[in-house]
């Protein structure tokens, strides 16, 4: 099993001056420290206007900055909102293969869509149509880092003509996709798509070895047609942290802070009415507190015996990677760094001792499958040379509109899709 630390950079309120400075030095703190204490992956959300549950809203920053800080950790993107109203899908293979270069191949790119109405309407997203943006726009930036050039696409939420995509990532064809699973039926979606899944959904071990036995059977059949042009066969699970010698201690320093993350993620996604600015989410929880019922995710909540066999389970149940929510409400830094440590030394190396040679039975096993899986999938056509279109540069277009007259002539100088005016250069060479 690999062991992981997530990140939505909660802020409770009140906000006291620097305390959003803080809380991402402290983060920083805190993946570097993982790293050095052999944990396998930093995961980062994206979030827009969620106010004290999430102020992550540039992953890519915080996570470059983790990439100069660490040597050995994955980077993950626990998402990237995928809808071009979001993020226009070049930006997104622009972006994933610049931090993939700077952390010398260690990015994952987990996927999303969102469900906040703070987010999808400060953006314009129709609620009806972000699934189907989601599976449009990955597909296309996984083939904007894969191929030289990228063809160009007319597609239903965007389009864009040939362009070479660049850089490009080191690691080949692209990093590994994930998507966020917060339904369980989404499980099902990532095995039938070939990438991972990163799922909040599991509550006890039983459920994850039904939804771990759904997924895998799904990569094995002949439903998985990849959407990218590799398969990430893996599922991920979030859960509370606190690991401390004394049970007590361990659920007074991290179950609060695990139970308000909870609580603030009701508040944007289910239940909440939210006033941008003004509405104070922590004062709501602390009236809340007493008469919320236990909920699930606590299994890394305890002494280093209790999580040991917590987590056991759900590597039996074929969970591969388990990503603890170590920075939840008011948690503290000192807290949080103590019970990495002492997780570090007491817990991870019964699950580190074997888990070179489970990912290598693992890899043989599904090898043929995956093989099968690729060649089910249809991958976009490259152009030949000759099909390749010409830019020409605005200077040139510039200069050779003004050497025709405005007889309403119209000319295609190299967008090789469509024509317009000559009297529009700007609009010609693909400028906004």
């Amino acid at each position: 099993m690999k062991f992981g630390i997530f990140y939505e950079h909660q802020l409770p309120r009140p906000w006291a001056e620097g305390a959003e400075l803080r809380l991402f030095q402290e983060a920083l703190d805190q993946v570097e420290l993982a790293d050095k204490l052999g944990l396998d992956y930093a995961w980062e959300v994206e979030h827009h206007f969620l106010e004290e549950y999430s102020h992550s809203s540039a992953p890519e920053v915080f996570l470059a900055a983790c990439s100069q800080r660490t040597k050995r950790l994955r980077l993950g993107h626990g998402i990237v909102l995928m809808p071009p109203g979001y993020n226009h899908p070049a930006r997104v293979a622009e972006r994933i293969a610049t931090l993939d270069l700077v952390s010398g191949g260690r990015v994952d790119w987990g996927t999303g869509e969102s469900a906040a109405a703070a987010e999808l309407g400060g953006f314009g997203i129709a609620v009806d149509d972000k699934r189907a943006m989601w599976r449009e726009t990955v597909e296309q930036a996984a083939n904007m880092m894969a191929m030289t050039p990228y063809p160009g696409f007319q597609g239903r939420y965007f389009s864009m003509p040939c362009r070479n995509v660049v850089p490009k990532p080191v690691q080949k064809p692209h990093p590994p996709i994930w998507v966020a699973c917060s339904k369980r039926e989404t499980i099902h979606l990532a095995a039938r798509l070939g990438i991972g899944a990163l799922t909040f959904a599991f509550i006890d071990p039983a459920e994850a070895a039904k939804w771990a036995g759904e997924y895998y059977e799904i990569i094995k059949s002949d439903e998985c047609v990849p959407i990218g042009h590799s398969v990430n066969a893996n599922i991920a699970m979030v859960c509370g942290f606190s690991c401390h010698g004394d049970a007590a201690e361990a659920e007074r320093r991290g179950l609060d802070g695990f139970r308000f993350f909870g609580y603030a993620l009701g508040h944007h996604y289910i239940f909440g009415e939210h006033i941008p600015g003004r509405t104070d989410i922590w004062s709501a929880y602390e009236q809340a507190r007493d008469h919320m019922p236990p909920g699930g995710g606590r299994a890394g909540i305890g002494t280093p015996a209790q999580i040991t066999a917590n987590l056991a389970q759900f590597a039996e149940a074929g969970v591969d990677q388990v990503i603890f929510v170590q920075q939840g409400g008011r948690n503290q830094h000192a807290h949080i760094c103590e019970s990495l440590d002492l997780f570090a030394r007491a817990v991870m190396p019964a699950f580190k001792r074997d888990e070179a040679a489970r990912e290598a039975k693992k890899q043989a096993e599904l090898a043929p499958f995956i093989a099968r899986a690729m060649a089910r999938k249809q991958p976009m056509a490259p152009l030949a040379d000759a099909e390749i279109p010409k830019i020409l540069a605005l200077g040139r277009l510039v200069a050779q509109t003004q050497e025709i007259s405005s007889d309403g002539k119209t000319a295609d100088f190299g967008r090789g899709d469509i024509a317009v005016p000559l009297q529009d250069p700007a609009k010609q060479a693909g400028v906004r």
